[in-house]
């Protein structure tokens, strides 16, 4: 891999893993308060819909769902690369491929919000 492309994915990765590491945990708890019962108002359909109305809420939940993305994609292909698969620009094509179509649909879907 060429040094500019490894510099680029590593940089993607690092900001995924501290965005993931601060978000995440968050977000795990709105999905258990909501899968267990009577989800706070403030989790409801109307606010979750205005919140990601707004460019803002769109511009956040973008960068947190495509940093997360390229962060396992690297992840997974550095835990590949240590199980002993050394097909690595197979994985690299696969891992990335998958990171970069989330990343599109995510823009995608967000915008038609």
């Amino acid at each position: 891999m060429a040094k500019i492309n490894k510099a680029l994915f590593w940089s993607l990765f690092a900001a995924g893993g501290t965005l993931t590491a601060f978000v995440f945990p968050v977000l795990a708890l709105i999905v258990l308060l909501a899968a267990y019962g009577n989800p706070p108002e403030i989790l409801g359909y109307e606010q979750m819909h205005g919140l990601l109305s707004s460019w803002l809420g769109k511009l956040a939940a973008f960068g947190t769902v495509a940093l997360a993305l390229w962060h396992a994609a690297h992840r997974l292909r550095t835990a590949f690369h240590g199980l002993g698969l050394r097909a690595d620009g197979a994985v690299a094509a696969i891992g990335y491929g998958v990171a970069l179509l989330g990343t599109v649909l995510s823009a995608y879907y967000l915008v038609q919000i």
